[in-house]
């Protein structure tokens, strides 16, 4: 046998005593200490603050294994440990194996000579985090401050996930293991080490490169065999002991090219690449992509161009899925992926602040047709530029760049998120300034070296935000050039029309909070925590001005709401309003705006915060708003100094006959005025339908809302418009009524109201699964149907009894 798969049950205790328990590998320690019964579950009510000791603390992880002689008559035998968190010590038999600093650089160790036959042991130590960080802290020719949503100091200065220590949405868990494979592989001649491809797209034709970089055990003649496409190329080549490229060609006619989602297929080839040792095979699709900085009368654009067609690039931020990594399982991912591909989104940032992503998730996004923004891991902190950090994160961009860039879906490299702004964040920078900022740069610049040697055929972007390579605007607030971060409307109060005040290019965070739902409350609350301010609340919820200022717009936009549940619900109704006023906005402008990638996607603990996929994944609101208002084809309204503007966008490739019918109603559901519309949209365009001056409308606007029907060839989208806030509004009582019913094997709920009844919200709580549309508007005389999907086998009884409804009028007294 020439593999030992170590991953499976391990041994794990703190270092220095005799406490064993079992832990799974992959996996971390605070998930074995969780089943082991040693600590509370850091995520319910406020136990994380009684779990921080196993952060502060040495963990030593060991397992015996067994080996056949057939291993050690190998020339080489080397173990491979995908990731160590972080720092580690490895030893096989007693005896020193290697050690590890960098969570994001794969390490591989020459063990034969530490192996015998029949039973061995390894063992990996893993020092605090906490300790290490200190430790580098005090290296340092000069500070280097660290980012102030962490709990522990330093955590900028090791090459951990940097909101393991807390984030303004996440809990503090300082966890250590071992993730991704982990075993010993035997090899004669040589190991492979990466295999990836590059492209040359001509008329009607792609030329593809493959390219498998092997380390050869000796000097010696080796064959690589490449198949691609029905082809198979075999070559001979005489190589040195150490790393060498061994590259070949495929010509591919006509190839069938990968699209992003919504604007075609997303074809894959399969490569494989064989060596008398190993093999490796991963999915290819065949594509260009480009950065487009074009200049204009406003700045400088930026979009996104994919096999010659603009990308209006939608999507949110991603953050990595648990806090604690043994739950990152394939499952989990594939949930997340398939929900933000179903909002109809064909873009996710990895943010800066979490990870490289599993191999898991790039394969999933190449296959949904989600394109990737790639921050390399630094954020929203400074970062040293001493030797021996760059040397050690040179190695990391290295081995990410290979591992990452034959992925369809990687769209762009990003140096960082926000880095820049810390430069003025703290006073010893602010003080300094010219010392931080060639500090800065110094990483910066190994960062762009290190992508244009490795990974040519990606754009380099600087920082997000920022105006693009050489310019590092001010992108909170300027909305000219780049990429923009707009935090006014959160951050600084303003209200949702304060979208309408700025013209990004490419709007890359954004965002608003809401509380989780109920259902999630009470995986970490009990009904003495039933108020905002409880201290549970309050626990979970990790931005300091959080509940204020969702309780302040709340007041602003609505009616105080009756009760804890209410509150909840109607905290998901306005986060959903006001990212819906803010993407609808900027996608009317392109092809001036050509992206909106919303702040954030999902949770890693059970939190108020700005996802739109709570922790477990069940869609808030905003997911179901997200899966309307990023539709291809849809229609708006826009309401400003006294005017309406009621506009249609066409996301598709091809252009679209579309109807479109704009009614107002009153509260009792009677049409009060109509405009009518039949149009050809072209492709990638938008187009002001009409512009309505509310002076001569025949109705009141307090007393008043819109609906615009859009109807495609096969698709129907429907948008609602308040005149005025909702709180000024006398909305009428209603009761909505439901019928579920069973049809060809689909549980169907039909929906009826004798009044307009607002952000009609369904749930099923205790079953898991996703409504064909939710938080919706109904209207009296008329039946709506919706599908429910369930995630798990239940019944139709069950589905009945778990339903609840809500809707806006019911939320207050």
């Amino acid at each position: 046998m020439k593999r030992i798969d170590l991953q499976g049950i391990w041994n794990l205790r703190q270092a220095g005593r005799d406490n064993t328990v079992s832990a799974n590998v992959p996996g971390d320690n605070y998930s074995a200490l969780l089943a082991a019964n040693r600590i509370p579950d850091p995520y319910y009510g406020r136990n994380e603050l009684d779990v921080q000791w196993p952060g502060e603390s040495d963990w030593e992880y060991s397992r015996d294994f067994e080996v056949a002689e057939t291993l050690l008559q190998c020339a080489s035998v080397y173990l491979n440990a995908e990731i160590l968190d972080t720092f580690a010590e490895i030893r096989i038999n007693g005896k020193k194996a290697g050690t590890a600093r960098n969570m994001f650089n794969r390490r591989r160790f020459e063990v034969k000579e530490l192996l015998v036959p029949g039973i061995n042991h390894i063992s990996i130590l893993f020092k605090s985090p906490v300790k290490e960080a200190a430790r580098e802290a005090a290296k340092q020719p000069f500070p280097v401050p660290c980012c102030g949503n962490n709990t522990v100091p330093h955590l900028n200065l090791i090459r951990k996930v940097q909101c393991h220590a807390g984030w303004d949405w996440g809990i503090s868990l300082l966890v250590s293991g071992i993730y991704g494979d982990i075993s010993l592989n035997g090899v004669n001649e040589a190991r492979i080490e990466h295999i990836y491809t590059e492209q040359a797209h001509g008329k009607g034709k792609c030329t593809v490169i493959a390219c498998a970089e092997i380390n050869a055990v000796r000097k010696q003649k080796i064959e690589v065999e490449f198949a691609f496409n029905g082809k198979s190329r075999k070559v001979r080549q005489l190589v040195n002991a150490g790393t060498k490229l061994i590259k070949t060609k495929f010509e591919v006619n006509d190839p069938e090219l990968w699209w992003p989602a919504g604007y075609g297929g997303q074809a894959l080839y399969e490569l494989k690449v064989k060596t008398a040792d190993e093999n490796l095979s991963r999915q290819i699709g065949l594509r260009t992509i480009e950065v487009v900085r074009d200049k204009d009368e406003r700045g400088t654009g930026m979009k996104f161009r994919v096999n010659g067609v603009d990308i209006f690039c939608k999507g949110a931020n991603w953050i990595p899925v648990d806090a604690m990594p043994e739950r990152h399982t394939g499952a989990v991912y594939r949930d997340l992926l398939e929900s933000a591909a179903a909002a109809n989104m064909n873009m996710l940032r990895v943010w800066g602040g979490g990870q490289y992503e599993q191999e898991r998730f790039y394969e999933l996004c190449d296959e949904l047709g989600l394109l990737v923004w790639q921050d390399m891991m630094f954020a929203c902190a400074l970062y040293p530029s001493t030797a021996d950090f760059l040397e050690n994160v040179k190695e990391e961009f290295q081995y990410q760049i290979k591992r990452l860039k034959s992925h369809a879906c990687l769209a762009i490299w990003c140096g960082d998120n926000e880095c820049i702004g810390a430069l003025n964040w703290n006073s010893k920078s602010r003080d300094n300034p010219q010392k931080y900022l060639i500090n800065y740069d110094r990483l910066n610049c190994e960062q762009e070296k290190t992508v244009n040697e490795y990974g040519p055929e990606y754009t380099f972007w600087p920082s997000s935000p920022c105006g693009g390579p050489g310019d590092f605007s001010d992108n909170w607030h300027n909305d000219s050039c780049g990429d923009m971060h707009y935090w006014s409307v959160w951050h600084d109060g303003e209200p949702f029309e304060s979208y309408f005040k700025v013209i990004p290019r490419f709007c890359s965070e954004f965002g608003f909070q809401s509380f989780p739902s109920r259902e999630v409350f009470d995986t970490f609350g009990t009904a003495k925590d039933m108020n905002v301010f409880s201290p549970v609340m309050e626990h979970h919820q990790k931005n300091s001005s959080g509940n204020a200022n969702i309780i302040r717009t709340i007041s602003q936009y609505f009616r105080m709401p009756d009760g804890f549940d209410n509150f909840l619900y109607l905290s998901q109704v306005q986060q959903a309003l006001a990212i819906k006023t803010g993407v609808e906005f900027w996608r009317h402008l392109r092809p001036v705006c050509m992206g909106t990638l919303y702040w954030q996607l999902n949770d890693n603990w059970p939190v108020a915060s700005w996802s739109s996929l709570e922790y477990g994944g069940k869609w808030k609101q905003l997911h179901y708003h997200a899966r309307r208002f990023y539709a291809p084809v849809a229609s708006m309204v826009f309401q400003q100094n006294n005017e309406l503007e009621i506009w249609s966008v066409n996301d598709l490739p091809e252009a679209q006959d579309i109807s479109v019918r704009a009614v107002v109603y009153d509260f009792a559901g009677k049409g009060l005025q109509s405009w009518a519309f039949e149009i050809r949209l072209k492709a990638g365009s938008s187009k002001k339908l009409q512009t309505v001056k509310l002076e001569n409308v025949n109705f009141e606007p307090n007393k008043a809302f819109m609906t615009i029907e859009t109807v495609t060839a096969d698709k129907t989208h429907i948008n609602t418009h308040f005149f005025t806030p909702c709180k000024a509004c006398e909305l009428p009582g209603t009761e909505v009524k439901t019928k579920v019913y069973e049809e060809k094997g689909e549980f169907k709920l039909e929906l009826r109201c004798d009044k307009p009844a607002f952000f009609v919200t369904l749930e099923t709580p205790g079953i898991k699964g996703i409504f064909a549309d939710n938080s919706i508007t109904l209207l009296p005389g008329q039946k709506t149907v919706l599908t429910f999907l369930p995630s798990q086998k239940v019944s139709l009884d069950e589905l009945k009894k778990s339903l609840t409804v809500k809707h806006l009028r019911q939320s207050y007294i």
